[in-house]
């Protein structure tokens, strides 16, 4: 059977790198976009299983694109994990009140990151 999909968004190609790496060895299928607007684009497209969405990006920042996402009716039920270098208290409350299912700072440990999207999935 074929492992769920994830969609890693960030702005940064190194970012997008570290944060795919966890999920090829356990054979997710892994797509990547590198704003908030392809994200919205491309979940509306592919559908996947979970994002792991970067907050700070051009276009349109992860907390618009969560709740862009989470108030779309066919794109509701996509689990949203923030992973962020914003680590302040109001940064996840915020992140939690646009419809994110889980909320990580930057810099995190791959095995870290693998254990919260599979709790999620």
């Amino acid at each position: 059977m074929a492992k769920e999909k994830i969609m890693v968004v960030d702005d940064s190609p190194t970012e997008l790198k570290i944060m795919t790496e966890p999920f090829i060895p356990k054979g997710y299928d892994v797509i990547t976009a590198m704003d908030g607007e392809e994200a919205i684009k491309m979940a509306e497209e592919e559908k996947p299983d979970l994002i792991v969405l970067d907050v700070i990006m051009p276009k349109m920042n992860g907390f618009q694109v969560c709740r862009k996402i989470k108030t779309t009716p066919e794109l509701k039920d996509i689990k949203i994990l923030l992973l962020t270098s914003k680590n302040q208290e109001s940064d996840e409350f915020w992140g939690m009140k646009q419809g994110a299912d889980a909320y990580m700072t930057k810099p995190f440990k791959g095995d870290e990151l693998l254990a919260k999207a599979e709790s999620l999935l």
